[in-house]
This record gives structure tokens, C-alpha cells and sequence, in this order.
């Protein structure tokens, strides 16, 4: 071991002035743990970072560079706790607006305790450095809390609105279910009103008047001429010729070219059976004459 003597005057002032600063910074350290214990329950965990502090505070090897450090971090975990606290705010708005079952009975974010410790950290200025790194340690612990029960918060949004979102699709296909079920019976029904020999002569005489310009004389030889051929029966079918429907089309399948569905819809028939008439003969009355004359058009 080399005495005081061994060493230089400027080594001997350096060894001087840390051996009570290492001492003082003990000492402070002792007050500021069992200050920290005593003001705040939630810094006394953190009061062993305050003690940390002062003693690389004090070190002989301490820098501008540490103290800089420390408020860095400082800084950094203010801005991290803000965000939190934003999102906290967020995510109960959200929730209020959504307006859901969550399945759980709390949807609150208890933030007082890092609302507190980002206001004491906020303070940076006004803060011995020294009581800092146990601040930041507060402030970061409340703000991983609150952020976990964000995320727990938002899991349970997500999963509430899934739900509502699966419910809603689940009534919407069941109501285009009913809607499509409706209709087809209202075609259903409107098909068999047509089909009926009254039902097929409103239609003949509509589409005669709309399509062709053939008022009530043009239609009276119709209803004459169909009458003899079918009486207005869609179904009817002549077994010795073959000839088929209303309009005892010859073949039958000829009245395709109107509508696939000429075999059960009488409407699909009379297109047929009309655009028939005026191609060969040019009105109902003139067909009609034909079939009094030869018994067939």
C-alpha cells in the first residue's frame, strides 16, 4: 500500500476531495432511501435507483455524461407514460361509444397513480437529479400497468365487436333468406293467377294492347280463337298432333324461342302464341277467320 507521501501533490488534493464526497454520498443515500420510503409507498421500491444514482454521482469517475443519461431516460419514459395515458383515454371512449357487452364487469383504466407520476416527472427541472432515476422507475412501472390493461381492454373491444359483426351477418342472411323466400312465393302465386284461363286472358289482352296495338275487336277473335284451340288451358296438349298450350303450338318445343320456361308459364306461351298470329297472319281477326275456314291457323 503506498502512503499519502508516495503520491503527488495533485493526487493527494483528487484523493482528498472523493474520500468525503463518496462518504457524503452514502450518507445522502441512507436520507434518500428512507425518504422516498416514507413520501411515497410507490417510489420505496425504486429508492434502492436513488441510491444507485448517488453513488455514481459521487464516484470519482462520474461525468456531465451521467447526468445527461438520467435525463434521457427521464424523458423518454415521460413521453411513454403520456401515450399511455392517451390510449387509456382512447380505449375508454371507444368502449362508451361501441356501446357493448365487453363480458367482463370493469371496463375502467385506473391512471391516477401515473397521472401522479408523470406530474412529479414532469418536473424534471425542479427535481434534485439525485431523486430522478427513482421517478423514472415509478413512472415506468405505472405506465407498463396501464398499458397492459389497454391491451387487455382492446382484446375484449375486438372480441365485442366480432360478435356484433357475426350477429348482424347471421340476421342479414336470415332476413335475404325470408326476403328471397317471399318473393318466390309472390312469383309463385302471381304464376299460378297467370296460368289460370282468366288469368291468361288478362295477360293476352294486356300484351296484345301494349305489344301489337290490338284493342278489345282484335282481342274478341283471340279469345274466339284460342277458345276453340285450348281453352286457354296451358297444360293442354292434343295427343293425336302434338300440339301444345294455349296456343296449340306445333310442336310444342317452337314456343321455346319465347322463354325457357314455356312448358309451365302461360304467359310465355301467348309471347309466343301472339308474335305467331301477326307473323303469319297479321291480326287475331284474320287468324280467326282462317281457323273458321280450314279449322286450324
Amino acid at each position: 500500500m503506498h502512503s499519502d507521501q508516495s503520491l503527488t501533490p495533485a493526487r493527494r488534493s483528487r484523493r482528498r476531495f472523493f474520500v468525503p464526497a463518496v462518504a457524503t454520498g452514502a450518507a445522502l443515500g441512507v436520507l434518500l432511501t428512507t425518504g422516498l420510503t416514507l413520501a411515497s409507498p410507490a417510489l420505496a421500491a425504486a429508492a434502492p435507483l436513488a441510491a444507485s444514482a448517488i453513488a455514481s454521482a459521487t464516484a470519482p469517475e462520474a461525468t456531465a455524461d451521467s447526468f445527461r443519461d438520467i435525463r434521457s431516460d427521464a424523458q423518454s419514459t415521460l413521453l411513454s407514460a403520456r401515450v399511455a395515458l392517451s390510449d387509456a383515454a382512447s380505449v375508454t371512449a371507444d368502449i362508451a361509444a361501441a356501446g357493448l357487452d365487453l363480458g367482463i364487469d370493469d371496463t375502467s383504466v385506473a391512471t391516477a397513480g401515473l397521472e401522479q407520476a408523470a406530474d412529479r416527472l414532469a418536473k424534471l427541472d425542479l427535481v434534485p437529479m439525485l431523486l430522478v432515476p427513482g421517478l423514472t422507475a415509478e413512472a415506468s412501472g405505472a405506465t407498463e400497468t396501464v398499458k397492459a390493461r389497454v391491451t387487455e381492454l382492446r382484446e375484449h373491444l375486438a372480441a365485442a365487436k366480432e360478435k356484433k359483426a357475426a350477429e348482424e351477418a347471421a340476421a342479414a342472411a336470415a332476413a335475404a333468406a325470408a326476403e328471397a323466400q317471399r318473393q318466390a312465393e309472390e312469383a309463385a302465386a302471381a304464376l299460378a293467377a297467370a296460368n289460370t284461363p282468366e288469368g291468361a286472358k288478362a295477360t293476352a289482352r294486356q300484351m296484345a294492347a301494349s305489344q301489337y296495338g290490338w284493342g278489345d275487336g282484335q282481342f274478341s277473335c283471340l279469345e274466339s280463337l284460342w277458345n276453340k284451340e285450348s281453352s286457354w288451358n296451358y297444360q293442354a296438349y292434343n295427343a293425336g298432333s302434338g300440339a301444345t298450350g294455349i296456343p296449340q303450338s306445333l310442336p310444342g318445343n317452337k314456343m321455346a324461342s319465347a322463354g325457357a320456361d314455356w312448358q309451365t308459364n302461360a304467359a310465355t306461351q301467348i309471347a309466343w302464341g301472339l308474335g305467331y298470329i301477326a307473323g303469319s297472319y297479321g291480326t287475331p281477326c284474320a287468324a280467326w277467320g282462317h281457323s273458321q275456314a280450314t279449322d286450324w291457323y
